[in-house]
């Protein structure tokens, strides 16, 4: 696929690297001289240095043979205007990241695909939107939901009083018949490598290990792991960011009691304007005297989301000292997600990658309609629409000819989620989740095709 991106920054480089991975065509356009020299240097790709809003710039970079246009440029602005002028001057499709959650919420009305817009990404809200979901599911580090629940991932580590250590995948089938779930990636305590389970793959203390479940199937997970389910309530909130914002916007909707502090005075009066069942704190969120007063030990869940990366992990750790069940920290840096789970915090989340997730399926053939990357391990989680062409139509799961390195976790058939085993038969207008790793992308895409 050719591919352009606008923009150089951090969405736009972590993209680029992602892609050329994949071995696209990625032309990569920025006015920042060093920005495209970093990218030119640790990737494989083409660099164009320019303003991204030239039509001159975009038909030198071949707009009109390009599959794919992407603007990720810091600027909402400029990414509807490069989408806009690359859809006239010949793009196939488009895709502008945007701050303004408004456009997202108005996105029917409005009409953009009218005016050349085939798809509006907001990291912001992918973000708060994550954030939201692991409140619900308080248990787990990590979930992602396809079709609306009817199958969720989930993540979790295995602590020592959980039914699965010790035992193979077999051996839990045979002891608990009646699952509803089943385990698609593992990686190993203090490894880096992730394990696609087998029926002889053996569940050992302190492994971080995703299932996809239907919707009975997490109750199951929480007696099975050791872990009790939560309630959440209480949510403390660090820094009024836009993911701050609508954070606390959406969980006083849905009747969370919500305490968020800021340290800009304007910013802390214009939150508590805005969303009057928030209670907005105006000091410094590394100060611990002030949290304590705050009563953060009385608190259920702590999401430190200002812009430095430091002070979130630190604020979180302070949060978990204190006794507080969940807590999420943002992170810009991709390096400290290897850390999370050995220093004590849930989870972290990171816009760049879920904006890039968001965008990477865009790019995936067969028809992948939903796809996440599992936080810190090299696996993918896709979803395909089957075809009566595809060639796992009318095939039971077992007769495929399936890598090693992939399993099928799950169908949506009607809307409702299943838990596929070896005798089942794929139908026309099913949609599959398969987890794979990278080497076997290319093999699993061909057989949905």
């Amino acid at each position: 696929m050719k591919i352009i991106i606008a923009g150089a920054g951090e969405v736009g480089f972590h993209l680029a690297k992602l892609l050329s991975f994949e071995s696209q065509n990625i032309t990569l356009i920025d006015t920042s001289r060093e920005a495209l020299a970093h990218a030119d240097t640790h990737l494989d790709i083409r660099v164009v240095r320019g303003d991204s809003t030239s039509i001159a710039v975009l038909k030198d970079s071949r707009v009109d043979e390009t599959d794919l246009v992407i603007a990720v440029t810091s600027s909402e602005t400029t990414n509807i205007t490069v989408c806009v002028l690359a859809k006239q001057l010949g793009a196939k499709r488009t895709i502008a990241r945007i701050s303004n959650t408004e456009f997202i919420d108005g996105k029917d009305e409005v009409g953009f695909a009218k005016f050349g817009i085939d798809e509006l990404i907001s990291p912001e809200s992918l973000a708060s939107n994550e954030i939201e979901l692991l409140l619900s599911q308080s248990a787990f580090n990590d979930s992602y939901e396809f079709e609306d629940g009817a199958l969720t991932m989930i993540g979790l580590s295995l602590s020592r009083t959980s039914a699965f250590v010790g035992k193979s995948v077999k051996e839990m089938a045979v002891v608990y018949p009646e699952l509803q779930f089943v385990p698609i990636a593992l990686q190993r305590f203090g490894t880096q490598y992730t394990i696609i389970p087998r029926g002889d793959t053996q569940f050992k203390e302190g492994d971080q290990v995703y299932f996809t479940t239907i919707e009975k199937g997490d109750d199951q997970i929480f007696k099975l792991s050791g872990k009790s389910k939560q309630e959440i309530k209480n949510v403390m909130i660090l820094g009024g960011s836009k993911i701050g914002y609508k954070t606390a916007k959406d969980l006083c909707k849905n009747r969370f009691n919500v305490k968020l502090i800021e340290s800009s005075k304007d910013k802390a009066f214009e939150i508590a304007d805005d969303i009057p069942g928030c209670l907005v704190i105006n000091g410094d969120g590394r100060n611990v005297d002030l949290l304590n007063e705050e009563s953060i030990e009385d608190m259920d869940a702590f999401i430190a989301v200002t812009g430095n990366s430091e002070t979130n992990i630190m604020s979180c750790l302070v949060a978990k000292s204190k006794g507080v069940k969940k807590a999420i920290a943002l992170v810009e840096n991709m390096d400290y997600f290897q850390l999370s789970h050995s220093i004590g915090i849930d989870t972290l989340i990171n816009k760049k990658l879920l904006a890039a997730n968001n965008i990477f399926r865009y790019v995936r053939r067969g028809e992948v309609v939903a796809m996440t990357k599992l936080n810190n391990m090299n696996a993918e989680l896709l979803e395909f629409v089957v075809y009566s062409h595809s060639k796992v139509c009318n095939k039971k799961i077992k007769d495929l000819d399936f890598p090693i390195s992939a399993i099928i976790g799950g169908v949506v058939r009607n809307g409702e989620g299943i838990i596929a085993l070896g005798d089942f038969e794929i139908k026309n207008g099913d949609r599959v989740v398969v987890c794979c790793l990278p080497q076997s992308i290319g093999k699993v895409e061909k057989l949905f095709i």
